[in-house]
Parts: C-alpha cells; structure tokens; sequence
C-alpha cells in the first residue's frame, strides 16, 4: 500500500512573516481571541489556500470551523459552515458570493470587537458538527 505524501508544515509566525506588519498585528489579534474562545481547537497552515485553519478535535480527522486569512490589506476570519451560523447582528460577508462560506474583515486602525467575534467563533464551533446532509438541507432553507 503507498504511504500517503507528507503534509506540508510551516510555523504560523513563519508563515505570517511574508504579510505586512498591519496584517500580521490583526491576525495575532484574531489568533488571540480565537485561541481564547477555543482552547481545543488545534492550528494549522493550509499554504495552498493561504490561510491559518482551525479544527476542532472531533471526528475522525477533526472538524474544520475556522479560518484566519491575512491578505495585502486586509484580514479576514471566516467559517466554512457560515451560512448554518446565528448571525444576530449581520455583520457576516459572503452571502451572494459562496453557498456556505462567511467571514469578517478588518482593515489597519479597525478596532475588532472581541465580544462579536468570540460569538462567532463559538457558533461556527457549534455548528461544526452538524452533520454533513443535515447541514445541506439547512442550508436549502
């Protein structure tokens, strides 16, 4: 049987290193308030999306709830399942533009509101575990 090929690793502060500081301050911020929120959650770098990912230690090979995505000028945290999310005070992007996906932005000399996206961070945890074909016909609502 062939082994699998090696995931590639990168340290996260390595893997930031190639943004600009603005952006790096607001994704350790982000990383901070995530961290806090879900202790359990492990981190990882996804270098073919260019991102930080977030699992949850559930299931098989974990459930994937979160994302930390730095770009040029700006910073998104985002959820895969965020259209199955409370979203109490719409502040989410990404309706008309993915099927499921949502996220927030924040720009150099935004404040982050820690309380509204430690909620998030939250209901997209919860929501990581909806099932698969639950979540599908949820989302057809």
């Amino acid at each position: 049987m062939p082994s699998k090929p090696p995931t590639e690793t990168m340290p996260v502060d390595v893997f930031l290193e190639s943004y600009p500081p603005p952006m790096r301050e607001i994704a350790d911020r982000l990383r901070v308030i995530l961290k806090r929120a879900t202790p359990e959650a492990s981190e990882r770098v996804r270098l073919g999306w260019r991102l930080l990912a977030y699992d949850l230690p559930i299931k098989r090979h974990g459930a994937y709830f979160a994302w930390i995505g730095a770009e040029k000028t700006h910073v998104h945290i985002g959820f895969p399942k965020g259209v199955l999310m409370d979203d109490p005070r719409h502040v989410m992007k990404g309706a008309g533009i993915t099927k499921f996906a949502r996220w927030l932005t924040y720009v150099p000399g935004q404040p982050i509101d820690e309380e509204q996206v430690t909620e998030l961070v939250l209901e997209s945890a919860r929501v990581a575990v909806i099932p698969k074909g639950l979540g599908l016909q949820l989302a057809r609502r």
